[in-house]
C-alpha cells in the first residue's frame, strides 16, 4: 500500500516544460562562446545544477567547441565560473516559473483524503527553491516536507538519499509505501536506486521538451509518436509505470493500494 508520494518539483508539479532551468542554461553556455542544443541542455535534467552543468561541459561536442574557442579542455574550474552567472540568471527568472501544472492540484487533494503523504526532492539548492516554494504555496501547491540536495552534502540525483529524508520526515518505514514521480531520467534513476516504485510523467516534460504551445500544435499522430518516444526513454531507464499526465495519477495510486 503506497502511504507516500515523492514529486519532483520543475517540469513535474511546476513549470511546465521545466523551462526555467533549461533558459538559464543555453543562456550561461552561450554568453561563454559555445551554444548547446535543446537535447544537449535537457540531457542531463533533474540533476543538481553544478552537476548538469560539469556533464555539459563533458559532452563529446561541446567539450571539443569549448576547446576550440577557449584553446583548452575544460575544467573544473570553469565549471564553477559556469555556475556562478547560471545561477544568477536563474534566480532572476524563478519566480515566474512556480505555476502548478495542469492537474497537480487535483490529483495531490485526492491523495491527501486518502491519508497519502505528499514528499518532493529537487535538483534545485535551498537558494533557489527559497523562491520556488513560496509562490508555488501561493499558487495552491505545497508538500508535506521538501528537500534539495544541500541537505545531502550535494549528492543530488541519482543518489537515493532524498528519497530516504523523505521517507524519515513522513514517517514511512517500507519502500515499498512509496511512490516517486518525475519527469526526467534523473528522477526515474533516483527512484530505482531508492528502491521505490517509480513514475514516468509524459506531457509537460523536460523530456518531452517541447512548451505548451509546441505540442498543442502537433498533429495527432506527431503527438502520439513524441509521447511514445519519451515513455521508452522511461522505460529504458527502469519506470514502473509511465503516466500522460496528472489526470491518470490518482487511478494508479489507488490501484497500487
Amino acid at each position: 500500500m503506497i502511504k507516500a508520494v515523492i514529486f519532483d518539483w520543475a517540469g513535474t508539479t511546476v513549470d511546465y516544460d521545466c523551462f526555467a532551468p533549461v533558459q538559464a542554461f543555453m543562456e550561461t553556455f552561450k554568453a561563454a562562446g559555445v551554444e548547446p542544443t535543446m537535447e544537449e541542455t535537457r540531457k542531463p535534467m533533474g540533476m543538481l545544477k553544478i552537476d548538469h552543468i560539469r556533464t555539459m561541459l563533458h559532452m563529446e561536442r561541446i567539450e571539443a567547441e569549448w576547446e576550440r574557442v577557449h584553446g583548452a579542455k575544460p575544467t573544473e574550474d570553469d565549471v564553477h565560473k559556469l555556475y556562478e552567472p547560471y545561477e544568477e540568471r536563474l534566480l532572476s527568472i524563478l519566480h515566474k516559473f512556480a505555476e502548478p501544472k495542469p492537474f497537480v492540484l487535483d490529483a495531490v487533494a485526492c491523495l491527501r483524503e486518502w491519508g497519502i503523504k505528499i514528499g518532493s526532492t529537487t535538483g534545485y539548492n535551498d537558494k533557489m527553491m527559497s523562491i520556488v516554494a513560496p509562490a508555488a504555496k501561493e499558487a495552491g501547491y505545497a508538500p508535506d516536507f521538501m528537500i534539495t540536495p544541500d541537505a545531502t552534502e550535494g549528492k543530488g540525483r541519482p543518489y537515493p538519499y532524498m528519497v530516504f529524508r523523505n521517507m524519515e520526515a513522513l514517517g514511512i518505514s517500507s519502500v515499498d509505501e512509496v511512490a516517486k514521480v518525475g519527469d526526467t531520467v534523473s528522477d526515474i534513476k533516483e527512484g530505482k536506486n531508492a528502491g521505490v516504485f517509480t513514475i514516468g510523467v509524459i506531457e509537460d516534460s523536460s523530456e518531452m521538451a517541447l512548451t505548451q504551445e509546441e505540442y498543442e500544435a502537433l498533429s495527432d499522430a506527431d503527438r502520439e509518436a513524441a509521447c511514445n518516444q519519451v515513455a521508452e526513454t522511461f522505460r529504458a531507464a527502469g519506470a514502473d509505470a509511465i503516466i500522460h499526465n496528472f489526470l491518470e495519477l490518482p487511478a494508479l495510486i489507488h490501484q497500487l493500494a
